[in-house]
């Protein structure tokens, strides 16, 4: 019985990446409702039904980024990943490696932090979300893309066909 080696990521575990690249930016961006919600919250003034449906939306969406990330760290169990290409220095290797599980421990901290402050009124859970979480996710967002940056243009890894 002989191993086999995986060359590329399967396409759930693409489509689960780039579903999960997509909602995370729309949180980021249009953080908007859940931002003004909390300020109203904060003075104490009257919150309207459309101020809870758009704070509403940014809950759902980091929700579904919640279980989208349990999903992508079964498949991640049960398919595997493909090895570093072999000409990555080990540093790099090691950069990597980090980068990827801080993400996971993010895709896990940020809604769960979320949802301490919006659904049970968590005051610590919201600064973390909104604070440190939020600018270590966008650190890591950079890192992430500078990485496939360097890997492609140039180590010529060709690193970007792995998860298009």
């Amino acid at each position: 019985m002989g191993s086999t080696t995986v060359t590329g990521y399967s396409i759930p575990q693409k489509a689960l990446h780039w579903m999960m690249a997509l909602l995370i930016l729309f949180n980021l961006i249009f953080s908007d409702g859940m931002e003004h919600w909390n300020r109203l919250m904060r003075r104490g003034e009257p919150i309207t039904p459309d101020d809870i449906a758009s704070a509403n939306i940014h809950a759902y969406v980091g929700i579904a980024v919640l279980v989208l990330c349990l999903v992508r760290l079964c498949l991640r169990l049960v398919q595997a990943v493909p090895e570093a290409p072999a000409d990555e220095p080990p540093i790099a290797r090691l950069v990597a490696k980090v980068t990827h599980w801080a993400f996971y421990a993010i895709f896990l901290a940020m809604p769960l932090s979320g949802i301490g402050k919006y659904y049970f009124g968590n005051d610590i859970a919201g600064e973390l979300h909104g604070g440190p979480i939020k600018l270590l996710l966008w650190a890591l967002i950079v890192l992430h893309i500078l990485g496939v940056l360097v890997h492609q243009f140039f180590w010529r890894t060709n690193l970007l066909r792995r998860m298009a």
